[in-house]
C-alpha cells in the first residue's frame, strides 16, 4: 500500500497532518459536512457561529481522508436558508449531494429547485436551540415523500426515545446522525439505543457514524468507548451505515471538544468495519443507496 499518509498534508479545522493511513476506496463519499459563511447571516440565537469553512478548505480536508464524494449538510447556524449549502453543491458538482432544512410550508417550487441542486434529503434537528420542533415530523415527511428525500433526525435520547410510534410510520427513511446521538454509556441500557436499532433492524432507518468526538465520554483521541456501539450498528444493518467527518468541527471550533483529525478518524472507521468489503460498503455502496450516487466497481485507490 502506498505511503502517502506520510506526507505533509494539513487543512483547516483539523487536527493532525498526513493522510489516513489506511486504503481508502475510489468513491469515498464523507456523508455529513457543513458550510460556513459571513454573507449569510446567522438566525437569531444561533449557538454555533464557527469561522468560515469554504468549499477550497474542505477539497484540501479530502486529501487527509481520501474521499471523493460529500454531502453537504445545512447546519443550524443558518436555520432554513439553504444558499451556503446550494452553493457549495454547485462548486463541488456531480460529486456532491445536500440534506437542506426546510419550513414545513415551504412552496413546492423552492422543493423541486433543491432537488435540482442535489438535495436528497432534509434535517431536522431537535437539539441546539435550533428552529424545528417535534411537531413538524408529520408535515415534513409529508411534504418531501413525493420528493423521494429522507428525514435526517437529530434529537436529544430522552426525547428520541418518545418518539418510536411516530417514527415507525412515516412515509419516508430516517437517517439518524452521530450515532442517534447515542452515548456510550447508554448502549444497551437506554430505550432511544434500543429504538433506533429497531428501527434499523426493521429497514426503516440509517445511521451515519459521524461526530464520534462529540459523543464518546472518554476524553481520548481514539474514542475507544464509541467503537463497541458502532460495531453494535454495523452488525445490525451494514448496508444502512454511512460515515460523516462532520467537518468543520463547529462545536470543537467552539471549545466544546478537542479539535479531531479526520485522517485519524477515517483509519478508526477502517477498524470498525474490520475488513475491506465493509469499508466499502460503508463508503461506497451505501451513500449511493442513499444519496443517488452513480454505482462505482468496488477498487482501492493507491
Amino acid at each position: 500500500m502506498s505511503t502517502l499518509h506520510e506526507e505533509t498534508v494539513r487543512a483547516p479545522f483539523s487536527a493532525g497532518e498526513g493522510r489516513a493511513s489506511v486504503a481508502v476506496p475510489a468513491g469515498a463519499c464523507d456523508c455529513h459536512m457543513h458550510i460556513y459563511d459571513a454573507r449569510y447571516p446567522s438566525v437569531p440565537g444561533a449557538r454555533l457561529n464557527p469561522p468560515d469553512a469554504s468549499v477550497a478548505d474542505y477539497l484540501l480536508l479530502q486529501r487527509r481522508t481520501g474521499t471523493q464524494r460529500v454531502v453537504v449538510v445545512t447546519p443550524s447556524t443558518y436555520g432554513t436558508d439553504n444558499r451556503p449549502m446550494t452553493d457549495a453543491l454547485a462548486a463541488i458538482g456531480d460529486a456532491s449531494r445536500g440534506v437542506a432544512v426546510i419550513d414545513p410550508h415551504v412552496e413546492d417550487d423552492h422543493l423541486q429547485s433543491l432537488d435540482a441542486a442535489g438535495v436528497r434529503g432534509i434535517r431536522l434537528n431537535l437539539s441546539l436551540g435550533a428552529p424545528g420542533s417535534v411537531e413538524q415530523l408529520e408535515l415534513l415527511a409529508a411534504r418531501i415523500a413525493p420528493l423521494g428525500w429522507h428525514l435526517q433526525l437529530l434529537a436529544p435520547a430522552d426525547l428520541l426515545a418518545t418518539l418510536g410510534q411516530r417514527l415507525a410510520v412515516l412515509p419516508v427513511p430516517l437517517v439518524f446522525d452521530h450515532f442517534g446521538r447515542i452515548a456510550p454509556s447508554m448502549v444497551q441500557r437506554h430505550p432511544a439505543h434500543a429504538l433506533v436499532l429497531r428501527l434499523l433492524d426493521a429497514g426503516r432507518a440509517w445511521v451515519k457514524l459521524s461526530g464520534c468526538y462529540i459523543v464518546s465520554e472518554s476524553g481520548r483521541p481514539d474514542y475507544d468507548d464509541v467503537e463497541p456501539m458502532a460495531r453494535g450498528y454495523l452488525r445490525a444493518a451494514p448496508e444502512r451505515i454511512v460515515w460523516g467527518s462532520d467537518w468543520p468541527h463547529a462545536s470543537a471550533s467552539a471549545g466544546h471538544q478537542a479539535m479531531p483529525d479526520d485522517a485519524h478518524q477515517m483509519t478508526l472507521l477502517a477498524r470498525w468495519t474490520e475488513d475491506d468489503r465493509t469499508l466499502h460498503r460503508v463508503l461506497v455502496d451505501n451513500p449511493a443507496a442513499l444519496y443517488g450516487f452513480p454505482v462505482l466497481p468496488a477498487k482501492v485507490a493507491s
